[in-house]
């Protein structure tokens, strides 16, 4: 009887806890007081860690289910969504077929000129949402300074604290043309209990964000965790070495990226494995991802459905994303990466990356409920991550031995990744970044490495606006408006 009643009180705080990560408009708002209070949550994950787990789990599903970004469209569907935005942003994935209209306001730049379109506020409300909802994780299990005893919960921390740091992270690459440390961007909230907060500055969101995940890579050591949906030791070491080499602090990056790569955890994914669909989490290669089944209920409005052909969706109904033709044209015949993509110009999925994302039955339009997965972070980003960060402090050898690890698995024979050994100085960053674009492909890389590396863009042949024109990376086209709500809401910001 005992055990029934633990297990009606974790219930009870678990609802608790998931009625405060809900959302209004005011996503921003107090917190509820239904069923128990934010006390009595807090005395409850002190004992049992299974209180506090559930609402953790919750925060995960925010991150791939429809609609978290308080909007009703068909391009709303957590981190995957805004992979596309940005690897559109970035030009390396092209609009080539418009049929419904999904993306037009993003590659033809009109939401980002314009705090009234939607996708800024879809964006914003996204990210705070899950930052509100790591807070009152945070806050249950004793506040920002605090180091739970029972070991559960300490890796419970870690993962809220590191979700809080990639949300804010995404948030200041999203919402700042170039890296100013001095300019002020966001609103700091690392408390549930904040009212309506000014803009900080980015120094002071930056040192948040290290801060957290300095704390969650300590929190986390020596978590097993049960799935690769939550983020264990390896994962937030990745979140801050992209931290770190966005702010330049390459020899961090080093450090961290070699940790991840010498824990001889995860091999890179082979030349089979990079035709083979990225449609299962349990691929050695990845590192974070997320094993959706049909209880989760992912449908029309997904990343699946709207990349995948073999998916009932917009990529199959006529709305067309296609690797930049330009890119493509890089690749090398010899580099098995050119067999992702359909190259066949008389059709509308030209450059469709039709062998490189696709459903196992591979029948046109034929997947109704996705059961593929979704995938967050490889440890083929470290190796890259790694060379780029050798190149840029000047360490030639591994740098090259992190970039031809990668390429021995691309590369049937030695001798077509040999040039390697003989690139220097800018050129040798220059090949790390171009490899960083091919291998990433509408993975939601592009644009973190386009702004860290100061690049110019330029739109191939196959995009529908703006063909040619050269694009800086900190051209304000390329980055998000403050939404309406939010400086309607906030007196703060204006």
């Amino acid at each position: 009887m005992k055990n029934m009643r633990n297990k009606i009180y974790s219930i009870l705080c678990g609802f608790a806890i998931l009625s405060m990560l809900g959302c209004s408009e005011d996503y921003l708002e107090v917190q509820p007081s239904e069923f128990l209070t934010a006390e009595q949550v807090a005395e409850a994950a002190a004992n049992n860690p299974e209180v506090i787990a559930g609402s953790m789990s919750g925060i995960y599903t925010l991150m791939f289910q429809a609609f978290t970004g308080g909007t009703g469209g068909h391009d709303d569907f957590g981190q995957k969504g805004y992979d596309i935005f940005s690897d559109m942003l970035s030009g390396d994935l092209a609009l080539t077929v418009s049929t419904y209209g999904w993306y037009r306001t993003i590659t033809e730049f009109q939401a980002t000129q314009d705090f009234t379109f939607n996708d800024n506020y879809q964006v914003w409300r996204y990210y705070f949402r899950l930052i509100r909802s790591a807070n009152l994780v945070i806050d249950a299990l004793g506040g920002n300074d605090a180091t739970p005893e029972i070991a559960e919960n300490r890796y419970i921390m870690g993962q809220a604290k590191a979700m809080r740091a990639h949300s804010y992270f995404y948030l200041a690459q999203f919402f700042q043309e170039g890296l100013d440390l001095s300019e002020e961007i966001l609103p700091i909230y690392d408390d549930p209990s904040l009212p309506n907060q000014p803009k900080s500055t980015a120094q002071e969101v930056y040192n948040l964000i290290v801060d957290d995940l300095t704390d969650a890579i300590s929190l986390l050591d020596g978590f097993n965790r049960s799935a690769k949906t939550q983020i264990d030791k390896s994962v937030a070491q990745g979140i801050l070495a992209y931290v770190h080499a966005a702010l330049g602090n390459y020899a961090e990056v080093k450090t961290l990226t070699a940790d991840v790569i010498n824990s001889g955890t995860y091999p890179i994914m082979d030349a089979t494995e990079v035709l083979g669909g990225f449609n299962d989490v349990n691929t050695p290669g990845w590192m974070w991802g997320v094993d959706i089944t049909t209880d989760n209920g992912i449908n029309l409005v997904s990343w699946w459905g709207q990349m995948d052909r073999y998916t009932y969706s917009y990529q199959w109904a006529g709305d067309r994303k296609a690797l930049d033709q330009g890119l493509f044209d890089q690749i090398p015949a010899n580099d098995v990466r050119k067999g992702q993509f359909l190259n066949n110009p008389n059709s509308s999925y030209h450059l469709v990356a039709q062998n490189k994302f696709y459903d196992p039955a591979r029948v046109t339009g034929g997947q109704r409920t996705v059961t593929t997965d979704y995938i967050y972070m490889r440890v083929a980003e470290m190796y890259l991550l790694n060379a780029e960060a050798a190149a840029k402090t000047g360490d030639l050898i591994t740098a090259r031995n992190s970039l031809k690890a990668l390429l021995a698995e691309r590369f049937a024979d030695p001798l077509d990744y040999a040039y390697v050994d003989l690139l220097t100085g800018q050129a040798l960053i220059d090949e790390i970044y171009l490899q960083t674009r091919i291998e990433f492909f509408a993975e939601g890389k592009s644009y973190l490495a386009m702004k860290r590396n100061q690049a110019t863009i330029v739109r191939g042949s196959n995009h529908l606006s703006f063909v040619g024109e050269p694009i800086p990376y900190d051209d304000d086209r390329l980055t998000f408006e403050i939404p309406q709500a939010e400086i309607q809401n906030n007196p703060f910001i204006n």
